[in-house]
């Protein structure tokens, strides 16, 4: 023990202060890495835009996340090797060839205690506060070991070029939308993001994956009006209709000249008769034709938030989609844009239907075949693909390459589809079982 004492002088305690320093420089280092790549870039934008120089610098350093790494991970392999360098120094000094392995197991509960899980865990339950106050510091490190690690990059990616690997820079791993989107799942997952809200925020982030076919009403369901019909006639359509906006055609009903608009009709009506004294017979004198405005074409491949903004620029509610040969193809409104955001909109106006998802008592879901995939998606919490169809009918004629009978069951996706019902080419009903996660009754 005397001989132990002996050694208790002013280098001992400075060899001890200098190992204490090391451990705290390096859990330094260790939480500083844990906050910035734990730390929310919208949570620090949002403090930066409110003057917080802190979050300013964190994001600044995270903009090129690889070379932030590297002086860290150089930082702090410094002063863990420095720290194991001085502790076996210490202990055989003190305990001869016996203070090697001591050094070893000692260094070894010190760095993990103090250095690295103690730090990582007050880093990790406060990342954007953490980020903020170690980022003037890191700015200095990041700095002084930029040269080194500008070498130690340019060696990492020569040798794994050699193995075929290309590291680009600039490409990010996981995009913004993916980055939002998996955050809802997650948040809807544990419970704290409503249904509803998660829809409408994703139905937001989706509008430029998504296209005007995808959502436009198909021509065949599409009413319009004729212009060579008799006056009388088009006013009783028109008046009788739930749409205030009709395609007037001429001959075919795919040779669209114009769009009628219920409010024109009627105030050319009140002026005519008004001008004749009160004769409703003046009405005959309308020009169909002439009264219809100009109609807007866009094409089917057009993205919806693209289009969304071209209804906006032009102060227009109302689109008739053509295909790549310039053929009617179908019809979309500002309304059918918004609907993919907050749900259906209905009106006073609106015709009453049947309800796209019905449940049977056997826990199987009737929907119609024109329902979309993602609406579908949507109402049961499924994931079923919709890059090869728009439709649940035109998902299973794509699974089963042929246009299926009633009664014809095919299972795919985790679901068994079965056709109820069909009408020439088009499927118009079916019945479908999640295999997996049966819908509960309704």
């Amino acid at each position: 023990m005397g001989e132990i004492a002996a050694y208790l002088d002013t280098a001992f305690w400075v060899t001890v202060l200098g190992i204490l320093g090391l451990l705290i420089v390096s859990g330094f280092f260790s939480g500083s890495e844990t906050a910035l790549t734990a730390s929310s870039r919208g949570k620090l934008k949002a403090q930066a835009d409110k003057g917080a120089i802190g979050a300013e610098r964190a994001l600044a350093l995270t903009d090129d996340t690889e070379r932030l790494i590297g002086a860290i991970l150089l930082g702090n392999n410094l002063v863990n090797i420095l720290a194991a360098s001085l502790a076996t120094a210490l202990f055989t000094k003190l305990f001869g060839d016996s203070g090697v392995a001591l050094a070893t197991l000692v260094m070894t509960l010190l760095v993990l205690i103090f250095a690295e899980v103690l730090p990582k865990t007050y880093a990790i339950s406060t990342p954007e506060s953490a980020a903020m106050r170690v980022a003037p510091a890191l700015r200095v490190v990041v700095a002084v070991f930029s040269p080194v690690v500008t070498v130690v990059r340019w060696v990492v990616r020569r040798v794994l070029a050699l193995f075929g690997v290309r590291i680009d820079p600039d490409s990010n791993i996981m995009s913004v939308h993916e980055e939002i989107a998996g955050t809802l799942a997650l948040g809807h997952s544990s419970g704290s993001v409503e249904k509803e809200h998660r829809d409408r925020l994703l139905g937001a982030l989706d509008l430029s994956e998504r296209t005007v076919e995808e959502i436009m009403r198909h021509r065949s369901q599409i009413e319009t009006v004729n212009a060579d019909d008799p006056i009388a006639d088009v006013i009783a359509q028109c008046i009788n209709s739930p749409h205030s906006r009709l395609p007037l055609y001429r001959e075919d009903p795919e040779n669209i000249i114009g769009v009628l608009y219920a409010r024109d009709l009627v105030r050319e009506m009140h002026r005519l008769v008004l001008d004749a004294g009160g004769d409703y017979a003046a009405i005959d004198q309308l020009d169909i034709a002439g009264l219809s405005r100009t109609p807007y074409f866009v094409p089917e491949t057009t993205p919806l938030d693209e289009q969304m903004q071209e209804f906006l620029r032009l102060r227009r509610h109302f689109a008739l989609v053509v295909d790549e040969y310039g053929a009617l193809h179908g019809l979309i409104t500002l309304e059918d844009i918004l609907e993919e955001i907050v749900g259906e909109i209905e009106d006073e106006y609106d015709t009453t239907h049947a309800p796209e998802v019905e449940w049977t008592e056997s826990g199987e879901v009737l929907v119609d075949g024109a329902m979309t995939i993602r609406d579908l998606n949507r109402t049961m919490d499924w994931s079923l693909p919709d890059e090869e169809a728009v439709t649940v009918a035109g998902l299973v004629i794509h699974e089963a390459q042929t246009i299926p009978d009633e009664g014809q069951v095919f299972s795919f996706h985790s679901c068994r589809f079965k056709v109820l019902a069909r009408e020439g080419n088009r499927i118009t009903r079916l019945s479908i079982r999640n295999t997996e996660d049966p819908p509960a009754h309704g």
